[in-house]
């Protein structure tokens, strides 16, 4: 994903080993990144550009002629099974395929606006529906879409525009009388319908530009730093003798205070681990749903209604404006490049993005710096002590003559401020000398083969310097004099490098489970890489004290406790804590940002090492304390008579009873609840007698009863379950730990959906607390939270004594494909909200 595909990577690795040792001894020990790049640049033989051409053939991201047919028929499947979304992206992968102006172009946006309303998603119907007739969609076929237009308009108020399509959809009638006996009637009878429903509104994915204006607005930094771009000014960049640079905090901080809100100065959406559509598929047009299906390809906001590119069918956006600025500030080039993008993975893509975004005359202007020797001396060491000397912000100090001098902090301009530009980005460290010869060797063939391509189409869509804003969009201009290609190739070659330890992953929260499900499960998915030049200047912990989340492109840093004056603001790079021990941890860190981690958790960890951590224990079958040991265990507790027992033996049990979850989780898929509920009783059974009580395992156990029981209607055995999934939560990620507010959020639906007014209250409470350090007010899970509350606290005061027989009148929440919305409904005595 982030390197190339692994055919290049191995192809390129068996070239490295067969070349002459002298040859090799030269790449190794290149000085500068010029001479690495000339020196792998010159043994790229055609026939290697041939192996990596057929590669790239095997991504079909031209436009196929056949393929809007083919999708349109799988999604008129999808539809006639209720499954709208899935309709919907099927769809959407047709339109992908289809040239402007045609009717497959037309019939595809028709057919995506039918899946589209009934997700009731009005607005952005309405806008398919005017994309289909822009295309030409046929003439017999207006009626139709006329009729959905006037509800769309009816459904969103807008009354006036209804009447006047209705009175264009009647005349339309009149020149088409075997319609006017059936539409009429059908007209009426949804009109009737949908005026009840004037006043609602579009789910949240409509609204979303509105909502993400507001988000932003309310969580923009109180008081911005005037040293360092998109920070608070409650810290400050600081060079400390061993780390480098890094930031610290200059007054106390509260948890869930606002750190840095940044904008990626480059992002690329990633593309999923999936192979190319050819191999071992029945057709050469994929079905599988990807984030290029539903994610804008520019500003990455999730959408059913992709805006493809007239050139490719790879590129989507969430809007003509999107796409207009990805063309003309990088797409351009990139289009005819998508296969061999794709081959070459997202650190050569973004390599490439950032120096197109850039320009030219600003990658030109940094050639000299390209041309240093690689050095030692700029190398930032992972944190040592929390405490951290603080020198002047933006300034470094060095001694000449015996004085001391203040220098300007590598990435700050002249008056030394740190701001989010290329200057900064350029900055971040590649840590050329400590990538291996052959890693060097690979990065820089990937980027010799795209300079090839480049060179071949003569750098045509190349801006000549940064555009910065949509006025300067129609200004731009194809510049007449093609740039050297080995200035882009050293750029790029630097930026790959970089990207190891400087990408940042940018992720977002997709719910996962079977359709329908009452009780929302979740889990983080990897949506795009980007750069983040303020977030890049964080060092490591295993156990951070901030918090990062995502909306759109921009990254949000909040404290996830308190922070102490003069503390570091620290971030973890991947491996945590709670989600690896500690040699795993110092393993990949070490072999991917090159230092050993000595955070506190580390040092505390290393010393009980061999105890390993709890929700990983293993605990005694007679007295259920803990096992202790290394190959052989026995119990911990010395009253216990328990023989010893192998870790062989107890890790073959587990592995054993995982399958049997495994196999339990997909009969809760499958909606078989009752075999689900005996396979998972049996599995929690089996954990008890050798696993601990907060194993990783029993959580996953007590989860899968709680969904069952839940999906049954069984709200208080679903509670009681999900509470012992919590307890698991708790000691692994902590009391305050995002994970925490994702099952706190489970436990309040449950709750709610069981009618348990105060225990719903209290846990949404403790959920909003926790959530709210990790996430901002418009958080779905937390607005969520809050049309809960909004429900529960409207309701009348329940009678004392037996149950109320009969129906009740109370204010429900629903949960919607893409959004929140709350319903005034008729419940039975012990109904239930599907959620």
């Amino acid at each position: 994903m982030d390197l190339p595909v692994d055919e290049w990577k191995s192809y390129l690795l068996q070239k490295w080993a067969s070349l002459p040792t002298s040859v090799q001894v030269t790449i190794s020990t290149a000085e500068t990144l010029r001479d690495i790049f000339l020196h792998s640049s010159s043994l790229l033989q055609p026939e290697d550009e041939l192996f990596l051409k057929r590669l790239s053939k095997g991504y079909l991201v031209g436009k196929d002629s056949d393929a809007p047919l083919f999708y349109r028929e799988e999604g008129n499947k999808k539809f006639q099974e209720k499954d709208y979304t899935g309709a919907a992206v099927l769809y959407s992968k047709g339109v992908s395929h289809s040239r402007p102006n045609t009717e497959d172009m037309s019939l595809c946006h028709a057919n995506r606006s039918a899946a589209l309303f009934h997700l009731g998603q009005y607005e952005t119907c309405l806008k398919d529906i005017n994309r289909a007739q822009t295309h030409g969609y046929p003439e017999r076929l207006q009626p139709k879409i006329m009729l959905r237009k006037a509800e769309c308009l009816v459904a969103l108020g807008r009354l006036q525009e209804a009447r006047q399509t209705i009175s264009d959809l009647e005349r339309n009638f009149t020149a088409t009388p075997a319609l006017a006996d059936v539409l009429p009637q059908t007209l009426q009878r949804n009109l009737h319908r949908l005026k009840m429903k004037v006043q609602e509104k579009d789910s949240l994915t409509e609204s979303f530009p509105a909502a993400l204006a507001k988000t932003l607005e309310e969580a923009a930094l109180r008081e911005e730093n005037e040293q360092l771009s998109n920070a608070s000014s409650s810290i400050g960049l600081c060079v400390d003798p061993l780390k480098g640079r890094c930031l610290v905090a200059t007054k106390d901080i509260l948890p869930g205070e606002l750190l840095v809100q940044e904008d990626a100065f480059v992002s690329v959406l990633n593309p999923g681990e999936l192979p190319p559509p050819h191999h071992g598929l029945d057709s050469k047009w994929d079905t599988r749903v990807t984030n290029g299906d539903l994610y804008c390809h520019r500003c990455l906001k999730h959408t059913l209604a992709t805006v493809p590119c007239d050139g490719c069918s790879y590129a989507k956006y969430c809007s003509q404006e999107c796409l207009q600025q990805a063309w003309e500030l990088y797409h351009r080039t990139e289009c005819p490049l998508g296969g061999l993008l794709l081959t070459l993975g997202i650190f050569c893509h973004i390599a490439l993005r950032l120096t197109l975004l850039v320009g030219f005359e600003d990658v030109r202007k940094i050639i000299p710096k390209l041309c240093d020797k690689i050095s030692n001396k700029d190398i930032c060491l992972p944190e040592s002590n929390n405490q951290v000397k603080t020198l002047n912000y933006g300034l470094g100090e060095r001694e000449k003559n015996g004085n001391i001098v203040e220098t300007p902090i590598p990435g700050c301009d002249i008056n030394g401020k740190y701001e989010n530009n290329y200057n900064a980005v350029f900055n971040l460290l590649p840590h050329t000398e400590n990538h291996s010869p052959e890693h060097k060797f690979l990065c820089a063939l990937c980027v010799s083969a795209l300079c090839r391509q480049l060179e071949a189409a003569s750098l045509q869509a190349i801006p000549t310097e940064r555009i910065v804003n949509s006025s300067q969009l129609k200004a731009a201009v194809t510049p007449e004099l093609r740039p050297d290609v080995t200035i882009w190739g050293v750029a790029m070659l630097r930026h790959m490098l970089q990207l190891q330890c400087n990408a940042q992953a940018m992720t977002t929260i997709q719910h996962t489970g079977p359709k329908g499900s009452i009780v929302t499960d979740s889990r983080q998915v990897r949506l795009a890489t980007g750069i983040f030049p303020v977030i890049s200047l964080l060092n490591h912990s295993c156990n951070p004290n901030t918090s990062v989340s995502f909306i759109s492109t921009v990254a949000t840093i909040r404290a996830s406790q308190r922070i102490r004056k003069g503390q570091e603001i620290l971030h973890c790079y991947g491996p945590h804590k709670s989600r690896m021990g500690v040699a795993e941890r110092q393993q990949k860190l070490r072999s991917q940002y090159f230092f050993d981690c000595a955070c506190p958790a580390c040092q505390t960890e290393a010393h009980r090492m061999a105890a390993g951590p709890r929700w990983e224990a293993f605990c005694c079958n007679s007295c259920g304390a803990p096992m202790q040991g290394d190959d052989v265990l026995r119990c911990g507790s010395r009253s216990c008579a328990e023989s010893a027992v192998s870790r062989d033996h107890l890790v073959s049990r587990l592995q054993d009873l995982q399958q049997q979850v495994r196999v339990a989780q997909k009969l809760l898929r499958d909606g078989e609840l009752e075999r689900a509920v005996q396979r998972l009783s049996g599995c929690q059974r089996d954990a008890e007698s050798f696993l601990w009580a907060e194993h990783a395992v029993v959580g996953e156990i007590a989860d899968g009863l709680a969904r069952a029981f839940a999906a049954l209607g069984d709200w208080q055995k679903s509670a009681t379950h999900l509470q012992r999934s919590l307890c698991v939560v708790e000691v692994r990620h902590g009391p305050s730990s995002v994970e925490m507010g994702h099952e706190l959020f489970k436990l309040a639906q449950i709750f709610f959906n069981g009618f348990a007014v105060p225990e719903a209250l209290s846990t949404i409470q403790k959920a909003e607390e926790v959530l709210s350090l990790h996430c901002g007010p418009w958080d779905d899970e937390i607005q969520e939270l809050q049309k809960m509350k909004s429900c529960l606290l409207d309701l009348p005061p329940t009678p004392v004594g037996p149950a109320v027989q009969g129906p009740r009148r109370i204010l429900t929440h629903r949960k919607g494909a893409h959004g929140t919305q709350v319903k005034e409904v008729l419940l039975a005595r012990c109904g239930a909200s599907r959620l």
